[in-house]
């Protein structure tokens, strides 16, 4: 058995929301790179280059990628020989979040009674918290700051078996088009498949964790991918809707069994400034 100080963790998530709220990951620069390269709309271009000459200052500078730096969206991997000591583990990732957002200057955006009054938290708590027991005696803590815009462009489509793989393209690409700019263009496309509603859901906002640069773990997945990216970038939307051929960075498609009676399929948007950032205890 492997300790781990709550302190430990609070300091982590502090550290990695930071981080992933001030500069884009390799991946992210690297595909906006690429993006302003294959871009052929001049607009399009432009506004590329004016989301990479953001990301530059706001990494030299240490201030805010965005003017939404999100909910705080946390996935904790426990390992089952590890024992978190000295508070609960969940309080201590709110602390990280509570310092970082206090202490970064990060906007908090969390209200409570969102049914009501909207009082805001005060503290951009508490946290979206998903966790998994795997293997091994280590933590590893992902962050996803998660703006508001994308977030509301979230779709779920309970199919019927018989839409297949085509209503699986269908209904991303409409979901996409229907969204046109207000996710804020070139995206990251998370796609859940499988499971239940809530099961489909969550496998479509994990999706937006991997790598820019890193296809689905099968030829099958990986050519689905391809085939939905290639629409969503024929809708011409492009660049924050200026139009062009680069609506989309990649697609991501996780997938998992379903019921045979169903097909539930989960979108969710990930804007230009796709912030994520792990690290592992």
């Amino acid at each position: 058995m492997r300790t781990i100080e709550a302190g430990a963790v609070t300091e982590a998530v502090s550290r990695l929301f930071r981080q992933a709220n001030y500069g884009l990951g390799d991946d992210v620069l690297a595909a906006l790179e690429r993006a302003r390269r294959d871009e052929q709309s001049p607009p399009g271009r432009e506004v590329i280059g004016a989301i990479l000459e953001n990301a530059a200052v706001a990494a030299a500078e240490g201030i805010p990628l965005c003017q939404d730096c999100g909910t705080a969206v946390v996935f904790l991997e426990v390992g089952q020989d590890v024992h978190v000591t000295g508070g609960d583990l969940y309080a201590a990732v709110d602390e990280g979040v509570r310092r970082a957002y206090d202490e970064g200057y990060l906007r908090k955006s969390i209200v409570a009674r969102p049914f009501s009054a909207r009082p805001n938290t005060g503290d951009n708590t508490p946290a979206v918290i998903h966790t998994d027991i795997v293997p091994g005696d280590r933590l590893r803590i992902r962050v996803l700051p998660k703006g508001g815009g994308t977030e509301n462009m979230t779709r779920l489509g309970m199919l019927l078996p018989t839409a297949g793989r085509q209503g699986v393209v269908d209904f991303v690409v409409k979901a996409v088009d229907e969204a046109w700019s207000q996710p804020c263009p070139p995206l990251i496309v998370g796609v859940g498949i499988g499971g239940t509603a809530e099961k489909a859901m969550e496998l479509a906002k994990r999706a937006l964790l991997r790598g820019v640069d890193e296809p689905g773990p099968d030829a099958e997945t990986a050519d689905l991918e391809a085939e939905i990216l290639k629409k969503v970038n024929n809708l011409g939307i492009g660049p924050m809707g200026y139009g062009g051929r680069v609506t989309a960075l990649a697609v991501h498609v996780e997938s998992f069994p379903a019921h045979i009676g169903s097909l539930p399929v989960a979108v969710n948007l990930q804007c230009h400034s796709a912030r994520y950032r792990s690290e592992v205890l």
